[in-house]
This record gives C-alpha cells, sequence and structure tokens, in this order.
C-alpha cells in the first residue's frame, strides 16, 4: 500500500493503542463541521466566518476600506464571540486536564448547546436573516467553535487543527521528500484538507437548494454523534488519553 494510504487509512482508522488513540476520525469529523458551519455564515449570514478567523479579520479589512458585501460589525460579532467562546472551551477543558477524552467531551457539550441554539433560532426565524437573528445566529456558531478550537489545541494531535489548512498545506509541500524533509504525512494532512472541503460542499449544496437548516442540522448531528463517542472513550484511561507534555 503506497504510504499516503497508509497514512491516510491509519488516520480514518487508527491504532486504538497509538499515542491519540481514537481522536483523529474524531476531529476530521469536526472539521466536515468546520465546513458546513462556515458555508453557512458565509452564505446566509452577509461574507463572515464563523470559525475561520482568519478570513474575519481580513473580512474587516475590506469592510474599513469601503468594499461591498463586507461588514465591521459582523466581522467584530464574530471574532468577540469566537474569543468568547475559546474563554469557556477553555475553561471546560481544564476541568478535565488529567484526560483528553473527558477535555473533548466537556468542550463539545458547549459547541451542541451553541449549534443546538442556533438551529432552533434559524428554525423558528425562517430566514432571511437579518437584523438581531443574523447576529445572535454569528455569536453562537462563533461561540461553539471558539470552545470547538480551545478543545483541539489542548488535544494537540498532529495535523488536525479542525479550522486551519494554511499550515496544513504548507507542512504537505514543505515536509515532503521533493523539498528534502522528513516526510509530509500527505495522507493524514490530504484528509484534513477533504473533510472541511466535503463540509463546504454539502453546506453550500443546501443553502442553494433552499435548505437553509440543513447544514446546522448536520453539524448537530456530528456533535451528538462525538459527544456519545467521547463519553464512552471518557471511561477508560488508555495511554492515548493522558494529555501531552507541555513544554
Amino acid at each position: 500500500m503506497p504510504v499516503v494510504l497508509r497514512d491516510a487509512w491509519a488516520t480514518f482508522v487508527p491504532d486504538m493503542d497509538g499515542p491519540d488513540g481514537p481522536l483523529p476520525p474524531l476531529l476530521l469529523a469536526l472539521t466536515v463541521l468546520t465546513g458546513l458551519v462556515d458555508a453557512f455564515s458565509y452564505l446566509l449570514l452577509g461574507h463572515v466566518f464563523v470559525a475561520n478567523m482568519t478570513g474575519n479579520v481580513v473580512f474587516m479589512g475590506f469592510a474599513l476600506a469601503g468594499a461591498p458585501g463586507f461588514s465591521v460589525l459582523a466581522s467584530s460579532v464574530a471574532l468577540v464571540s469566537f474569543v468568547a467562546g475559546a474563554w469557556s472551551g477553555g475553561i471546560a477543558v481544564h476541568q478535565a486536564d488529567t484526560h483528553r477524552g473527558r477535555q473533548l467531551r466537556h468542550a463539545l457539550l458547549v459547541e451542541t448547546a451553541c449549534v443546538t441554539a442556533a438551529l432552533t433560532v434559524s428554525t423558528v426565524s425562517g430566514g432571511p436573516y437579518t437584523g438581531g437573528v443574523r447576529f445572535a445566529l454569528i455569536a453562537l456558531l462563533a461561540l461553539g467553535l471558539g470552545a470547538q478550537n480551545a478543545a483541539v489545541r489542548a488535544l494537540a494531535v498532529p495535523d488536525l487543527t479542525t479550522t486551519v489548512l494554511t499550515r496544513t498545506i504548507t507542512g504537505t509541500v514543505a515536509d515532503s521528500r521533493l523539498a528534502r524533509g522528513p516526510g509530509s504525512r500527505a495522507g493524514r494532512r490530504g484528509l484534513s484538507a477533504v473533510a472541511m472541503l466535503a463540509g463546504a460542499v454539502a453546506g453550500a449544496t443546501a443553502v442553494l437548494d433552499g435548505r437553509r437548516e440543513l447544514p446546522l442540522l448536520l453539524a448537530l448531528v456530528i456533535l451528538l454523534g462525538a459527544v456519545a463517542a467521547t463519553a464512552l472513550l471518557g471511561r477508560g484511561d488508555a495511554p492515548w488519553t493522558r494529555p501531552p507534555v507541555k513544554t
């Protein structure tokens, strides 16, 4: 089996006794979720991301320069809410500082509450999302994704950040044998990109077909599955559950 395919398979179906145990496929699922919610937010909430904060900083610059279709307020709400979510996620993670499965579950419970609230708001309002409804959705989703990012940072699983692909793509090329590097882990990094692409395609397709709430519903299904998985995983004390040593 080629190295790339072997690496991808080991990420999708990991060794449960490995250093990260079952975390890689769970983080791939959360990467799909990122594509879903950012498709929803960008296409329906006015050119704003709820997961990709780098994009929001750039969009804020566009708005300040007077580019049409961008909003300083919308990007600011997303940024502030994301920070609040990262803070709440950090608290949730630190409450289970000795077990990575519980760290992820605690943060995902915060995110699940936020996505559930967002789905409720979007369903009740019916769209189009304007005024207070728009900003409520931005705030709720960015809050949830901030919590997710806090957990992912604490887990420190290599090449599976769930929201950022710039370093992933850079590492694929810069670490490759062609660049005289140690090896690019292209299988895992490629899966991460494909997962986000799949979520974005699914989310955009649903929105363009007029099924506005479907991306959030799919995101909620992913979260509920991940929470259930982490509830089971949190019962054990396998080597992967121990947090990485901080340097």
